[in-house]
């Protein structure tokens, strides 16, 4: 597996990320948002999103309308639309919310967005011509704690959520007027507004990191802070069958689907993993893709290394130095490139300030960490 691509983008903690072609918006832990542009050679500063009065949380890029959405601690939210003459206008969202925004996504069709938030809701924003501004609705019930996590089923209706009360959830975002009513599914066919279609739990006890719908909507997964990955299938008689993978490294704050079959996580472990299923049912931990700085010594040379260091007085600088890509917790995993059912490449981004960019080639990955384990 080739090394990925890594940019050293900011000398702060990167909380959040988004690519858009040759734009990349990065959120550097910071009330403002940085968009930059790749040139012939580097990535430029194109311009600088301010309004939010505190630490932005979460933001998100539509591709088609190039509209960006932003939330933040200040519990606000904002959708910026570039003029004509380059620069980017803040556009209202009325999210009544009184607590922290904490995670924030497009739906899929881009004519509407979710606003996770602390004030145990869930905000659903949609745009009201009349009165020029992104009025929104809320999902309540039956949320007990702060929202950390969002994802939408490719029907542009159904949400999945993760919160810090310990559960996994999916609901109905049905706006009418707005939504074409979706085709049944396993998560069901009735779907009001703020149905509960589904709700799971690890039962481990750990919040809920990161929630991701399957690129056929028909299964969720998510990550606990327990260090436990969870696969649940429902089906449309109602029973859901829920799979756990217990992880021998760090909890994982972040979850995409590479295709039905696979999944990336990153998080603590400042590496990202695969899990895999290879009949649909039991899932298991590959192990990590950061396969390319990992290095091999005996234990031999270990010990002659640390008799020299010792009877020297020296001190090890490579101790602090870790032996992959990410020198701190990853914080966020996006697609980057291929479509949701296959994608062929994905980012990250970590509290070392870094951007990187992997490449995913499903049966070479799987031949790598084959020849690992031999």
């Amino acid at each position: 597996m080739a090394n990925p691509i890594s940019y050293e983008i900011a000398n702060a903690p990167i909380t959040a990320h988004a690519f858009n072609k040759n734009k990349l918006i990065i959120c550097p832990n910071s009330n403002d948002a940085l968009v930059y542009e790749h040139g012939s050679s580097n990535w430029t500063l194109e311009a600088t999103l301010k309004g939010h009065d505190k630490v932005i949380t979460s933001i998100d890029i539509a591709p088609n309308t190039n509209r960006i959405v932003t939330c933040s601690q200040d519990r606000n939210a904002y959708v910026w639309t570039k003029e004509s003459d380059g620069s980017w206008k803040p556009g209202l969202v009325l999210l009544r919310i009184n607590r922290s925004a904490t995670f924030v996504r497009w739906s899929p069709n881009e004519e509407k967005f979710a606003v996770a938030s602390g004030a145990r809701c869930i905000a659903i924003c949609y745009f009201e011509e009349d009165n020029d501004w992104w009025a929104s609705k809320h999902l309540k019930k039956p949320i007990r704690s702060t929202v950390l996590s969002l994802d939408w089923h490719p029907n542009n209706v159904l949400l999945a959520a993760g919160s810090a009360d310990m559960k996994a959830r999916v609901f109905s975002s049905f706006i009418k007027g707005l939504d074409k009513k979706p085709s049944p599914s396993v998560w069901g066919d009735k779907l009001p507004f703020n149905t509960v279609c589904a709700e799971f739990s690890n039962g481990c006890g750990g919040w809920i990191h990161s929630v991701a719908f399957s690129p056929s909507g028909d299964r969720l997964a998510f990550a606990g802070h327990d260090a436990v990955i969870s696969v649940a299938a429902p089906s449309a008689e109602g029973v859901h069958v829920v799979y756990s993978v217990e992880l021998t490294s760090l909890p994982c704050r972040s979850l995409i689907w590479a295709n039905e079959r696979q999944i990336v996580g990153a998080g603590f472990d400042c590496a990202p993993i695969l899990i895999e299923s290879y009949d649909d049912v039991t899932w298991q931990v590959s192990g990590s893709l950061d396969i390319g700085k990992k290095k091999t010594a005996s234990t031999s040379s270990v010990m002659d290394r640390f008799k020299t260091m010792d009877s020297r007085g020296q001190s090890d600088s490579q101790d602090t130095v870790l032996l992959t890509t990410h020198q701190n917790t990853i914080n966020e995993i996006r697609v980057f490139a291929g479509p949701r059912d296959n994608i062929s490449q994905f980012s990250t981004c970590g509290v070392d300030g870094r951007v990187a960019i992997w490449d995913f080639d499903s049966n070479q990955i799987t031949a790598d960490l084959a020849s690992l384990k031999i």
